[in-house]
C-alpha cells in the first residue's frame, strides 16, 4: 500500500481501535488512574508510548523480524513482562509495598521516574506490541519513498492518538479516587489497581 493520505488516515484509525481495546497498557493506565490520580496515570502513558517509539525505531532496522524468528526469545519477552505484572498485581492485592500502592495512604509518594520504567518495561515486554508494529506497519510503507520519513509520519499517527486515549482513561479513572484515597477505601481500593494489573499481566501471558 502506497504512503497515501488515505492510508495514514486508515492506519491512524487502525491504531486508535487498537488503543482503545482493553489491554496491558489500559489496564496499568487505569490501574494508576485509580490509586493515584490522572497526573500520576500520566507518566504510565508516557512510559507506554516510548515504549513504542522504541519499537518503531526497531521496526526501522529489521530487529523487529529476528525477534520474532526467534520463539525462545519471543516467549521469554512474553513471560518476564506478565510475571512482573503478575508479581505486581499480587502485591497490591496482599498490601505489600509495589508501584501500584496508594501514596495518599502510605505517605510515600512513587516517583513519577519509577512509574515511568514500570509502564516502560510493560511495553517492551509485550511482544503482542512487537507483533502489532512487524504485522500492520509494512503495509502502510512504500518501498519506493524514504521509509524513515514514513516511519517518523507513521509514529506520529499512533502516539499522537494513543496519548489522547490513554489520557482520557487515566482521568476518568481518577474520578473514583476522591472516595478511593479514604482510609476505610484503601483495603478496597489497593485490591482493584492490584486485579487490573494482575489482568494485564495475564493479557500479555494470553497472547
Amino acid at each position: 500500500m502506497a504512503m497515501t493520505m488515505e492510508s495514514m488516515l486508515l492506519f491512524t484509525a487502525t491504531e486508535a481501535a487498537l488503543s482503545l481495546s482493553p489491554g496491558p497498557a489500559v489496564m496499568m493506565v487505569v490501574a494508576y488512574g485509580i490509586a493515584r490520580g490522572w497526573r500520576n496515570s500520566l507518566f504510565v502513558t508516557l512510559g507506554i508510548l516510548t515504549g513504542n517509539a522504541i519499537y518503531f525505531a526497531i521496526s526501522a532496522t529489521g530487529i523487529g523480524s529476528v525477534l520474532l524468528a526467534s520463539p525462545m526469545l519471543f516467549n521469554g519477552l512474553k513471560y518476564l513482562g506478565a510475571a512482573y505484572l503478575v508479581y505486581l498485581g499480587l502485591s497490591a492485592i496482599f498490601g505489600k509495598p509495589s508501584a501500584i500502592t496508594l501514596s495518599a495512604i502510605d505517605s510515600q509518594a512513587l516517583s513519577g521516574r519509577r512509574i515511568f520504567l514500570s509502564a516502560l518495561m510493560l511495553q517492551v515486554t509485550n511482544p503482542k506490541s512487537l507483533l502489532t508494529f512487524v504485522a500492520i506497519l509494512p503495509q502502510f510503507i512504500d518501498p519506493q519513498a524514504p521509509v524513515a520519513m514514513q516511519l517518523l509520519i507513521l509514529a506520529a499517527c499512533s502516539i499522537i492518538p494513543e496519548f489522547f486515549i490513554l489520557l482520557g482513561y487515566g482521568m476518568l479513572a481518577s474520578k473514583a479516587s476522591h472516595w478511593a484515597t479514604q482510609p476505610k477505601y484503601c483495603q478496597i481500593t489497593e485490591r482493584i489497581a492490584g486485579t487490573l494489573v494482575l489482568m494485564a499481566g495475564v493479557l500479555v501471558a494470553a497472547v
